[in-house]
């Protein structure tokens, strides 16, 4: 689309409302749901293997704790001030994440959701006053319905939209929710924005633009759009544009498919033996096809691949990957770990501690599209695989699983304060006691 359309467009829906939905502080509020008194605790969340920090309550982050900083390092503030340490628990994020998903649809028939805890709605048909009450009541809902707090920003585009959402969040005044529907409101907010807090700038781009002392979202808007264009290619002038209120980026209501699907994990402690490093390709092919099998998709080829921990330059290094290609579309546990197998057979070295492996599944296609001469093996793989899920989803994950996924699992990933799975495992339903 030109951008002379854009504009016209833009003059033909000014009243455009675009909300963007943001869980506050998704992991620990998660953490929260099931246990109160961590409410108004410093909490943190570790990475896998409870390496570095992936998230922070508002308390830990006044405590100075960074994002991405190595356990170890903050391990001294964090026992002083008595923070709350939690493993990643993806399992229950992502179940939270879809109650969150699925109450915010029921409000608006237009979602993106663009990440685990960000949904973009669209909102048109609103008046300024019931477009406040509306979100309101959409904040209130979610946080009735699913425990989870959420900020709420709306404007004209999706980048202005994030904007107001983030203003949402760090301003009280706003009370969690920030409309930018007028020029005063929507000059006012970008001036309160620094340059790198802008959708779509960051931090190197915000370093150039510094220079010609561009500080604010609002300096930024004012430029020359040439000047913009010849320095920034169009994802530049877009942003411009956004900021101007020209809506360049429409909501994703069809999410496209993946191209590739990767599980991959660095083990607990280096493993040298290729049987170890057999039950963990294992464990992750039938991981990896359960996710393609979620979404209806099938793979038409694969990759495996292993690594030596790169920082230990004390030890000799290696790393390898193969390319193996499956006899159909396939998304069966069974074939693709047997493929997987094949793969680390033949790139395994002995004499080496590995620290990583995954497998890769690629050629991604709609499992329906794919259907032909093959039906009937196709048939009883479906309802072999079928039948592990409902089982799995049924009684827990890994109810049901390859032999060569193993029992013990000494490479399995470091998770020393790990919380229950609450709602995704029967064994970890909180019980009350009257």
């Amino acid at each position: 689309m030109s951008y002379t359309k854009l504009l016209h467009k833009n003059h033909n829906s000014i009243n455009q409302s675009i909300a963007l939905i943001d869980c506050n502080n998704f992991y620990a509020s998660c953490e929260r749901i099931f246990n109160p008194k961590l409410i108004g605790k410093p909490i943190v969340v570790l990475s896998n293997n409870d390496g570095c920090i992936i998230a922070r309550s508002k308390e830990a982050k006044k405590l100075g704790i960074k994002m991405g900083e190595p356990y170890f390092k903050a391990r001294n503030i964090i026992q002083k001030n008595k923070v709350r340490v939690f493993s990643s628990n993806y399992s229950l994020y992502g179940d939270i994440s879809q109650r969150v998903m699925e109450t915010l649809s029921s409000f608006s028939s237009e979602i993106e959701i663009y990440s685990i805890d960000e949904a973009f709605l669209g909102l048109n048909g609103f008046e300024n006053y019931e477009l406040n009450t509306y979100c309101r009541h959409i904040r209130n809902t979610i946080k009735k319905w699913v425990g989870i707090p959420v900020s709420i920003g709306v404007g004209p585009t999706k980048t202005l939209s994030k904007i107001a959402n983030n203003l949402a969040k760090k301003k009280s005044d706003y009370k969690g929710v920030c409309l930018l529907q007028n020029k005063i409101d929507i000059k006012k907010a970008l001036e309160l924005t620094k340059i790198e807090d802008v959708w779509g700038i960051g931090r190197r781009l915000s370093i150039f633009l510094r220079k010609y002392n561009i500080d604010t979202a609002y300096h930024f808007s004012q430029m020359d759009r040439g000047w913009i264009r010849k320095n920034m290619g169009v994802v530049g002038e877009k942003t411009y544009l956004e900021l101007n209120g020209v809506s360049c980026l429409d909501l994703d209501l069809v999410p496209s498919d993946k191209q590739s699907c990767c599980v991959s994990r660095s083990f607990s402690q280096p493993i040298e033996k290729l049987f170890d490093l057999e039950e963990s390709v294992s464990t992750y092919g039938s991981r990896v096809s359960e996710k393609i099998r979620e979404e209806g998709l099938v793979a038409e080829s694969m990759s495996v691949f292993v690594l030596t921990n790169h920082f230990n330059r004390r030890e000799k290094q290696y790393s390898n990957s193969i390319k193996l290609h499956l006899p159909y579309p396939t998304n069966n546990s069974i074939k693709i770990v047997k493929r997987a197998l094949e793969g680390i057979r033949k790139i395994y070295r002995s004499g080496y501690r590995y620290k990583k492996a995954g497998v890769i599944l690629y050629g991604l296609t709609r499992h329906n599209l794919t259907r032909g001469l093959l039906d009937y093996d196709r048939d009883i793989s479906d309802k072999i695989m079928n039948t592990i899920d409902e089982v799995n989803n049924r009684y827990g994950s890994s109810t049901l699983k390859i032999a060569s996924e193993g029992i013990e699992k000494i490479w399995k990933m470091k998770r020393e304060n790990v919380s229950p799975c609450y709602t995704t495992r029967f064994d970890d339903i909180a019980v009350v006691k009257s």
